[in-house]
């Protein structure tokens, strides 16, 4: 089965103002291939991810010139091997309802400035254009099912504390996206809350698991994630490469 898998991505370019492709490396071989896509799209950025577990392809990646940003570990929760824990929270989590989008750009915007994730690894990106990223997955969460399936929200008081952007991967998968609490709110086990709902929502759609994701150096998550039952299951890392003067060249 041929596993390369390279194409432009105009969100990037959009926000950085950079021509920009990302691509799925799995052996040696892709990158030649790659290369030659980012030379016929006169590509500036390159975003590439690899599973660690190919460390031949990960050496042959640092030849040509791609710089590690981060390690993207992923947990999976298997829904009917064991019972869901019980929702503790003293927050209300809910689905979003129309007119709640702005709340959720504040929150983004409060919960990841300063998000250590690949961008923000790249001293060659804005530092506020790499917050953006953030607010701008969140938004569109909100607005189209191409990005989100479900959005969850919890509210203190009448007033929107966090959320918890849902996707359907297939029909045996579910993956919970992207989650922000915002700062004030924090402390108040929002974050265990929406983990719940997130099973509780992937055991209604009929999903054997939910799959979850974030940077190996986010710990505090990882420790919420393991308590409610999920299990360590693969990671990739995520490299850049840069085509221009400031960087390497083909």
């Amino acid at each position: 089965m041929d596993t390369f898998q390279v194409r432009l991505s105009p969100i990037d370019e959009e926000r950085f103002g950079i021509r920009t492709a990302r691509a799925m490396i799995v052996v040696p071989e892709d990158i030649a291939r790659m290369l030659e896509f980012c030379q016929s799209h006169q590509v500036v950025f390159l975003i590439a991810r690899c599973p660690v577990a190919k460390l031949h392809t990960v050496q042959a990646m640092e030849q040509q010139g791609f710089l590690l940003m981060d390690t993207l570990l992923y947990y999976v929760r298997h829904l009917t091997k064991s019972p869901i824990p019980e929702d503790r929270a003293q927050s209300l989590v809910r689905p979003i309802r129309p007119g709640e989008e702005e709340q959720v750009r504040e929150i983004a915007a409060q919960s990841f400035q300063g998000y250590y994730g690949h961008y923000h690894a790249d001293p060659r990106l804005d530092r506020t254009k790499c917050d953006e990223a953030y607010v701008s997955w969140a938004v569109r969460s909100v607005t189209s099912r191409e990005v989100a399936d479900e959005v969850l929200v919890a509210e203190i008081d009448g007033r929107l504390a966090g959320f918890a952007t849902l996707r359907r991967n297939h029909d045996q998968e579910g993956e919970g996206v992207l989650y922000g609490v915002a700062p004030w709110a924090q402390g108040r086990g929002i974050y265990r809350s929406f983990m719940i709902q997130s099973m509780e929502w992937g055991k209604a759609q009929g999903f054997q698991r939910m799959l979850y994701s974030t940077q190996v150096t986010n710990v505090a998550v990882q420790k919420v994630w393991v308590r409610v039952g999920a299990e360590v299951s693969h990671a990739y890392y995520t490299f850049h490469r840069w085509f221009d003067e400031a960087g390497s060249s083909i």
